[in-house]
């Protein structure tokens, strides 16, 4: 063992398992790990609120199919924080999040110190799968592996590790513990087996797909190919099976055509999805005794639907066993179709206002696209099923919990996991307002990331919601905001565009240039007049 600080430990623990980025913000409480990271290989990316640095994280964690870092210090930045930890509990995705805490000799009765707060362990422990508080220098290294091992292990969710402030310059004889290799879980081999039998003799199979399953794209395909069967794509989902395929209905299981395929069907195969109400928005779809689900998570098993048959186990692996089950089957291109022209038709509906903007993005996206959504109108109506991904992970968007100001920080995160990607943020311009310092965050890591914002004057979706209502329109103008200004003010380009044909355009010189680009576009909607 080994003399370190415990702001060594810390980092070295970090290295040992694989980190390659922290996002956060130093603070008087945190000195110590900031000095470790600067003599470590680790890349400090510097945020402008602890907000930003979580959602940054989480696009990170997304797009590198590896938990994403977070380091604040104490009290209010943990705090700041929180909404981005509770959308990674939301959307299942890794996210470490470690903060100094009160020192070890602190009475705890609201003394007036620096950052004190009633109880920050409870406060994020609200919002996380755990947080844990370590008692020594020592224990450093252990809970990293501890948290690395759950974030890793069955259903992806965020940590949070407090390390009390005088620990992180103590110094002790320190073990750094090495990862903890996790074993795909495989189902039953009975449930299997009765999983296939009822697949292989289904004339009409469907497949739901979530983003439980982004690992296991490969897996999803040849599952889908051997049934011939269409496959419907959640928010999150998204991308798991590239939309030009021929078996791709398309995304936005809320869609009336959506329903109609899985009313019609005989088996329903649902992989990595919560089934949850904020994907099918108007109620549930009774699938009876025709559906199967694949899950890592026992409980979400019988979350919103009880299946005919639970498939305990990790999708990629329970995908590969289900493939080598299944006979050929040819059926299903031409049910695809038909479905695929019935949601493109229902989405068009929704998304009219935005199939123009749609349209002019189309053509920027390619295999190595992300594209980083917010929670718009312009995302989830224009987007979710109006703007075809071609990859996993292709679609970051903040279901559930739905935070405004995700998509910028995110978009940072993505980029920044895979430096040759194309990745965008699709931003609403009251959601920008929310993360926007982040562009000077994004300036200075030198990233080409066009942020297309889509302006209404305003929270259109409340403004129609009060106007649905009978209401005054109150507080909902947002006035007018020099965009691309700000933009420049922080360091990036920054372009207004008065013709939507532009767009394509605009974006492609983006992606070729040596920093960001904010790139306004004014909406015509029920919600900008």
């Amino acid at each position: 063992m080994t003399m370190r600080s415990g702001g060594q430990a810390l980092v070295d623990a970090l290295v040992a398992h694989g980190v390659d980025t922290v996002f956060g913000i130093p603070g008087t409480h945190n000195l110590a790990a900031f000095a470790a990271l600067a003599a470590s290989p680790i890349r400090t990316v510097l945020t402008r609120h602890e907000q930003g640095a979580g959602y940054a994280a989480d696009g990170y964690a997304r797009v590198a199919g590896r938990p994403g870092v977070c380091l604040t210090t104490t009290g209010p930045a943990i705090l700041n924080a929180l909404a981005a930890a509770a959308q990674a509990w939301s959307d299942s995705v890794p996210v470490l999040f470690i903060s100094p805490g009160m020192s070890t000799g602190h009475p705890g009765r609201g003394n007036g110190l620096l950052h004190e707060v009633k109880d920050q362990h409870a406060a994020v422990e609200a919002v996380v799968a755990y947080s844990h508080r370590v008692g020594s220098v020592a224990e450093i290294p252990l809970a990293v592996t501890y948290a690395f091992s759950a974030m890793t292990t069955g259903r992806p969710r965020p940590v949070h590790i407090e390390i009390p402030l005088d620990l992180l310059d103590a110094e002790a004889e320190v073990h750094i513990v090495a990862p903890v290799a996790p074993r795909p879980v495989e189902p039953d081999t009975a449930a299997l087996a009765d999983a296939a039998a009822r697949l292989a003799v289904a004339a009409e199979p469907v497949l739901i797909v979530g983003g439980g399953a982004k690992g296991a794209a490969t897996q999803v395909r040849t599952v889908a190919e051997h049934l011939d069967a269409p496959v419907l794509m959640t928010a999150n989902g998204k991308g798991v099976l590239d939309e030009a395929h021929p078996l791709a209905v398309g995304s936005g299981v809320h869609h009336p055509a959506a329903r109609a395929l899985l009313v019609s069907a005989d088996a329903v195969l649902a992989i990595g999805t919560e089934l949850a109400p904020s994907d099918f928005w108007y109620g549930p779809v009774d699938l009876g005794d025709k559906l199967i689900r694949v899950d890592v998570d026992a409980a979400a098993m019988v979350t919103n639907a009880d299946p005919a048959v639970r498939l305990l186990g990790d999708a990629s692996a329970t995908l590969a066993l289900l493939a080598g089950a299944l006979p050929a089957i040819a059926a299903g291109t031409s049910r695809a179709a038909q479905a695929r022209e019935r949601l493109r038709a229902d989405a068009a509906a929704e998304g009219g206002p935005w199939l123009d903007i749609m349209a002019a993005l189309a053509p920027t996206i390619d295999v190595r696209t992300v594209v980083a959504a917010d929670s718009n109108m312009a995302s989830y109506y224009g987007a979710l099923s109006n703007l075809p991904v071609h990859r996993p992970a292709g679609f970051l968007y903040p279901t559930g919990v739905g935070t405004l100001g995700y998509g910028l920080p995110a978009a940072l995160g993505a980029a920044l996991a895979e430096t040759d990607s194309r990745v965008m943020a699709l931003m609403g311009d009251g959601g920008i307002m929310f993360t926007m310092p982040e562009l000077a965050a994004a300036a200075q890591q030198g990233v080409a990331l066009p942020v297309v914002v889509v302006d209404n004057g305003g929270y259109g979706e409340i403004r129609n919601e009060m106007d649905d209502r009978g209401e005054p329109l109150t507080a909902v103008a947002l006035g007018g905001v020099d965009f691309p200004g700000l933009a420049r003010a922080m360091g990036c380009h920054g372009v207004t565009i008065t013709e939507v044909s532009e767009l394509t355009g605009a974006v492609e010189t983006a992606f070729a240039a040596d920093r960001p680009t904010l790139i306004h576009v004014r909406e015509h909607s029920r919600a900008s007049q």
